[in-house]
């Protein structure tokens, strides 16, 4: 039988595609982890719920504290979706933990990316997040959803892909290797229009790794769509206040690969993150468990 150990803390960060959890105490740090199924509390609220406490409760068996009772465990999560103070208390109030501080994942991932530092984060996976961290004091711009936002992102590509596809297919764009090569894979025209009707943000994601690959290798339609979104994150970031000099990390499964599409003003500092959007949560379950 485990022993139980004090200040027992968890995190997850939930996001379109999946979410990840963390389990650990305030003086040892992470012990364990684990993963499950999108923590978009947006899209899916049950679903997601279901998935992060899966998560949480196989990363506290991982990290062999699974007998704590779950009243004297205190709890961060960062999740893809809590736009609002509202849909922020819907999900602490949906958790089993003792102490629970819930945040959208804009400020784990800022917190992962950059520690305490002041600097810039661009942190694209399915979506979008691009911030300012100044004093430990957070601005952002964009990342409302995949309907009217997440420009950049993993989904957006995806998305953005397909549009180019169809217009291709109508004969109103010459085709590119990539183009020809999913519309192929994916039913053609009648395929894809199918696929988009009924597909969630995480399935257009897919689709950003082998458009980025593409792009790597010089396929020209690849490359576009990669400027396209680049051209957005310069937007963003000098409405941010970015100068030239500033801190800028890349975060993500996408994020990275925007470097050589970025301009030289904003590259003089790209560093690599110091951590996850997942440690970032951890430390923020650290601060709460020794607040007052």
């Amino acid at each position: 039988m485990n022993t139980l150990t004090p200040n027992v803390i968890v995190a997850a960060d939930g996001g379109g595609s999946g979410c990840r959890a963390a389990a650990g105490t305030v003086e040892q740090g992470i012990l364990g982890q684990a993963s499950a199924g999108p923590g978009n509390v947006h899209n899916d609220f049950e679903t997601a719920v279901s998935n992060l406490t899966a998560a949480i409760g196989q990363a506290l068996d991982h990290a062999g504290l699974g007998n704590t009772p779950l009243d004297q465990v205190t709890a961060h999560l960062g999740v893809a979706g809590a736009h609002s103070q509202v849909e922020e208390q819907a999900l602490s109030n949906a958790l089993p933990y003792g102490r629970v501080t819930v945040s959208g994942d804009r400020a784990t991932s800022v917190r992962g990316a950059l520690g305490t530092a002041d600097g810039f984060v661009v942190a694209l996976g399915t979506g979008t997040i691009v911030a300012r961290q100044q004093d430990l004091q957070m601005t952002t711009i964009g990342g409302w959803g995949f309907n009217l936002s997440d420009q950049a992102s993993g989904a957006w590509l995806g998305r953005r892909l397909l549009e180019e596809i169809i217009l291709a297919e109508d004969g109103l764009r010459e085709h590119s290797d990539l183009s020809r090569t999913v519309s192929a894979a994916n039913g053609g025209l009648m395929g894809l229009v199918q696929f988009s009707s009924v597909a969630p943000p995480s399935q257009f994601a897919k689709f950003a790794r082998e458009l980025i690959t593409a792009a790597s290798a010089g396929d020209p339609l690849g490359q576009a769509l990669m400027a396209e979104g680049a051209v957005y994150l310069e937007i963003a970031l000098t409405k941010l206040g970015f100068q030239s000099g500033d801190i800028l990390a890349l975060a993500g499964g996408v994020g990275p690969h925007y470097a050589p599409y970025l301009p030289a003003a904003l590259c003089g500092n790209i560093q690599p993150p110091k951590g996850s959007a997942l440690e970032g949560a951890f430390a923020m379950a650290a601060m709460a468990a020794q607040a007052p």
